[in-house]
């Protein structure tokens, strides 16, 4: 049985589109979701988080957004839970692409770090 391959996308961000050529390139047809478009559950975002293996929820945040700083996100005493509930709000507080292989996850940034979900 071939491999299955998810990737968290906006099709309107190029590091996102490169890192699904890459996937094409290699012959892959990952499932893509449109994370924007059918934002993901606050369950689906924490097994994300242990699959990149991150230590926080903020690891998955892009911080250089404009809601990140009005909803003052930077505060250090919020929750995990916190932190994810407003990605669950806001998913473009979401960092991307995520790209997920059975239980391993990459962030492509660069792009290129997806090659080491290949083979």
């Amino acid at each position: 049985m071939a491999a299955h391959y998810r990737i968290y996308h906006n099709p309107r961000c190029a590091k996102s589109r490169q890192t699904l050529a890459l996937l094409q390139e290699a012959g892959i047809t990952p499932e893509i979701r449109l994370y924007l478009d059918t934002p993901l559950s606050s369950d689906e975002l924490s097994q994300i988080i242990r699959l990149l293996g991150f230590n926080s929820a903020r690891q998955l945040m892009r911080t250089g957004e404009d809601i990140y700083k009005s909803l003052a996100l930077n505060n250090a005493s919020l929750s995990e839970e916190q932190l994810i509930a407003a990605m669950v709000e806001h998913p473009k507080l979401i960092e991307r692409p995520i790209v997920v292989k059975g239980q391993h996850a990459v962030l492509g940034r660069p792009p290129e770090t997806v090659l080491t979900l290949i083979g």
